[in-house]
C-alpha cells in the first residue's frame, strides 16, 4: 500500500495566506484601538417666544436646561466631541455656546446652515458618514429626528426618535453604520 502525501499549504481553510491574514490581524487591530466615531446630536433648549424675540434667543429655562444637561454630561464623561456644529440660529448656537462652556471644552463651535429646521436631512448625512472624529451638533425638530432616524434605519420617515428640547442622542458608527449609544431628555435631568 502506497501512502498518501499530503503538503501543507500556507493557507488555512479560509483561504488566506499567513501574509494576508497577517495582514488582516493588523488591520484588525488597528480599527479595534481606534476611538470610535461618535455623533452627539443636541435639540436647542427652550427659547423666548418670538413675540418677545424675533430672534429667539435662549429662555432662563432653556439657559438652565443647557446648565443642567452640561452638568449631567461632565459628570458621565460621555461627551467629548472634537467640534460642535450648530445652525444659524440664536438658540442652536446659545446651546452649542452653553454645553461648552458647561463641559470647559476647547473645540470649535460651526455654524452649519444644513442643520436649519426644513433642511432635509439627506443634505447633512453624506458628510455625517465622513467623519473621522466625534461630533455634537445641536440644532431643530423636526430636522434632527429626521437625520437620526436616516443614519440609523436608513430612512428619514417615519421618525424612530423623539427629541425634546434640550435632549441629547449619541450616535456611534461601525464603519457604514450608526447605532444608539445613548438618549437622555431633561426630564430626567430635573
Amino acid at each position: 500500500m502506497t501512502k498518501k502525501s499530503t503538503t501543507k499549504s500556507d493557507s488555512h481553510s479560509d483561504g488566506l495566506n499567513k501574509s494576508t491574514r497577517a495582514t488582516s490581524a493588523a488591520q484588525a487591530t488597528s480599527l479595534e484601538n481606534a476611538a470610535p466615531v461618535r455623533l452627539y446630536i443636541v435639540r436647542h433648549a427652550h427659547a423666548v417666544a418670538a413675540e418677545e424675540n424675533p430672534e429667539r434667543p435662549l429662555s432662563k429655562r432653556g439657559r438652565r436646561q443647557v446648565k443642567t444637561l452640561g452638568a449631567f454630561l461632565e459628570e458621565s464623561s460621555a461627551f467629548r466631541p472634537g467640534e460642535i456644529w450648530h445652525s444659524p440660529l440664536a438658540r442652536a448656537r446659545e446651546t452649542a455656546q452653553g454645553l461648552a462652556q458647561a463641559l470647559d471644552l476647547d473645540v470649535p463651535l460651526v455654524e452649519i446652515t444644513a442643520l436649519e429646521s426644513g433642511a432635509d436631512p439627506q443634505v447633512i448625512a453624506p458628510r455625517l458618514h465622513a467623519l473621522q472624529t466625534s461630533v455634537a451638533i445641536v440644532g431643530h425638530e423636526p430636522h434632527l429626528s429626521a437625520l437620526a432616524s436616516l443614519l440609523v434605519t436608513g430612512a428619514s420617515a417615519p421618525k424612530a426618535f423623539i427629541l425634546k428640547k434640550c435632549s441629547a442622542l449619541a450616535l456611534e458608527r461601525d464603519e457604514a453604520h450608526w447605532a444608539v449609544r445613548w438618549q437622555v431628555s431633561p426630564e430626567i435631568l430635573e
